[in-house]
């Protein structure tokens, strides 16, 4: 049997591979499962929409530049511009 390891790189033996085979087998009850958020943390309270949109090369290119002079990433340089737009 090759190394078989955790996510976290903890290693499987044998017998924790056979205890969760069985596990498995017996089936699982799900309604007691707690969903596991996945992704980046929100903004705000509850859920950040997200916007999406095309650009010309150029203009990202200058946004990408930009934001690493900046040390910032091209989303923060745009939730930025987007605010300033809004405000205006």
């Amino acid at each position: 049997m090759a190394d078989l390891k955790t996510k976290k790189g903890t290693k499987l033996s044998k017998g924790t591979v056979d205890a969760l085979a069985r596990e498995a087998e017996a089936g699982y009850d799900l309604s007691n499962a707690k969903r596991q958020r996945v992704g980046r943390p929100s903004l705000a309270e509850g859920e950040s929409p997200r916007i999406s949109y095309r650009v010309a090369p150029a203009l990202f290119n200058s946004a990408k530049k930009k934001a690493k002079a900046e040390g910032r990433t091209v989303s923060e340089v745009a939730r930025e511009a987007l605010q300033k737009y809004v405000a205006s």
